[in-house]
């Protein structure tokens, strides 16, 4: 009973600062569930069998904002459901343990760049008005799609991380509809 309280405690959390950020739930709710004592191939399926409803609503909460949009997330999705299903048949037939460092790299890689563009004021800041707001090429969004989703399903989490960090170091999109349209 006592585990079962400690998980609902951690996915409301990750599940928090998702729905505010756009990531995180993938990969807090898997690094819980490794310690735990799941193989990486449970982990990463409970953890996308449970986003569906925490993504769902929290998708719905966005759209009820105005904080989605959708050519966006038919450019990021489509090739992102592509690298999901490239990623579980990966994970089902080989380990992934090779592929953790690389997505700690460009995780790091991606958050000091952020650091730098926006917490030290380097660079342009980000778009705040919708009306102000550029277009993401397909050419841009697929490969960010594609890697994304490969990395939330062989890591249980990645596609926020990924995805967010990379439209946000963009600077063509409110980071509200960054967030939104990614989730």
């Amino acid at each position: 009973m006592r585990t079962l309280i400690v998980f609902l405690l951690v996915g409301f959390g990750a599940q928090l600062v998702d729905g505010s950020l756009g990531m995180a739930y993938g990969i807090t709710a898997t690094t819980m569930a490794l310690i735990a004592g799941a193989s990486a191939a449970q982990a990463s399926f409970a953890v996308n069998l449970a986003q569906v409803g925490t993504t769902f609503a929290a998708g719905v909460s966005h759209w009820k904002f105005d904080n989605v949009d959708w050519k966006i997330v038919a450019k990021l999705g489509i090739p992102g459901t592509v690298g999901a299903f490239v990623g579980a048949t990966l994970l089902s037939n080989i380990s992934t343990e090779a592929a953790q460092p690389i997505m700690t790299t460009i995780l790091l890689v991606l958050g000091f760049y952020l650091l730098f563009r926006f917490g030290l004021g380097l660079g342009k800041p980000p778009v705040l008005n919708i009306a102000e707001e550029k277009q993401h090429s397909g050419g841009f969004l697929a490969p960010v799609g594609t890697l994304g989703g490969f990395l939330s399903a062989t890591g249980g989490g990645g596609w926020g991380p990924l995805t967010v960090t990379t439209l946000m170091t963009t600077g063509k999109t409110t980071p509200r509809r960054v967030i939104g349209s990614v989730s």
